[in-house]
């Protein structure tokens, strides 16, 4: 077999530092993560792509179905009917709240609660839900992630008009109370962002966890009180001191609590944790800034293998 002149096989032998070769003609891996602040600028010059496909997604969703969008507000209120009729008609867990509140107090804790659901199951399918995207395309990933919350959001504010309609059929009526639903939504939508962005990240390596992440979201809906005044449940039952901290400062409860202490009238400030707007503040940057990161550390992983 006749072998190449010394010099042909020289020109055609590899680099022995092809990352110092590549750094020297100013080439750059495809699909590299950049930096923090770069990445956070790119994010921005798509705000309108996020909008867009949030709305899309939110049309789309119930698109087939005869009622269409109604079913936005219906499937909370259906479910709060199904807790009233176990909870508070068979099991009584409404803890000596006349009707008149616990109504009010059930439907806000489902629609709340919802909110978050909602987020984190749209969540961990954004990647791995939208390969074709995410392969074909070259944007900023956490998109995905932002534009599901986004989407939850909107839908939330479609049902806090039923909400209202609610509150004012068992006499409760607009205060200056009612301003605290601003910071208290704006808190949670940013704890939910960065939970969609976490558990996007996960999903994304693991497909299986978008069918155990409803066990896990039931059974964090059972622990946050919302079927039942969880203070005094928790009071009831005898549970030791930092079982009951626990459980009234996760995140949910917190959210729901702020919520539930901005609509219904009388409601007692006793049925709040210790420092609920510092616990609310705290949950929002640590999983908004953390879930961030979180996710950005992974950006040049998404969509291969």
């Amino acid at each position: 077999m006749s072998q190449l002149p010394v010099q042909d096989s020289e020109r055609i032998r590899p680099p022995e530092n092809l990352a110092a070769a590549a750094a020297a003609h100013g080439l750059t891996v495809s699909g590299a993560r950049v930096g923090l602040r770069e990445y956070i600028r790119q994010l921005w010059g798509r705000r309108h792509f996020i909008l867009a496909f949030s709305q899309a997604k939110l049309t789309a969703q119930y698109s087939q179905a005869k009622l269409g969008q109604v079913w936005q507000v219906a499937t909370p209120l259906l479910n709060a009917a199904v807790y009233f009729s176990i909870f508070g008609l068979l099991l009584k867990s409404n803890r000596g709240l006349p009707n008149d509140t616990y109504i009010p107090f059930l439907v806000t804790g489902v629609f709340v609660f919802t909110f978050s659901q909602n987020s984190a199951m749209a969540g961990v399918r954004a990647i791995s839900g939208n390969l074709g995207l995410v392969r074909a395309l070259h944007f900023p990933r956490a998109s995905l992630p932002i534009s599901f919350a986004l989407q939850q959001l909107q839908q939330l504010l479609f049902s806090m008009i039923v909400l209202a309609v609610v509150l004012l059929g068992f006499g409760h009526f607009p205060s200056f109370a009612w301003l605290l639903i601003i910071p208290t939504l704006a808190l949670q939508f940013v704890f939910n962002t960065g939970l969609s962005l976490i558990v996007a990240r996960l999903g994304a390596k693991t497909p299986d966890l978008a069918q155990l992440l409803p066990f896990i979201l039931r059974t964090w809906m059972y622990a946050s009180g919302v079927m039942f005044p969880l203070a005094r449940t928790l009071e009831h039952a005898g549970a030791s001191g930092w079982i009951s901290d626990a459980m009234l400062g996760n995140p949910a409860a917190v959210y729901m609590d702020l919520m539930r202490y901005a609509l219904i009238d009388n409601y007692p400030s006793s049925n709040l944790p210790p420092h609920v707007w510092a616990l609310a503040l705290g949950w929002a940057v640590l999983f908004g800034v953390g879930g961030f990161v979180y996710f950005w550390k992974a950006e040049e992983q998404y969509g291969r293998g």
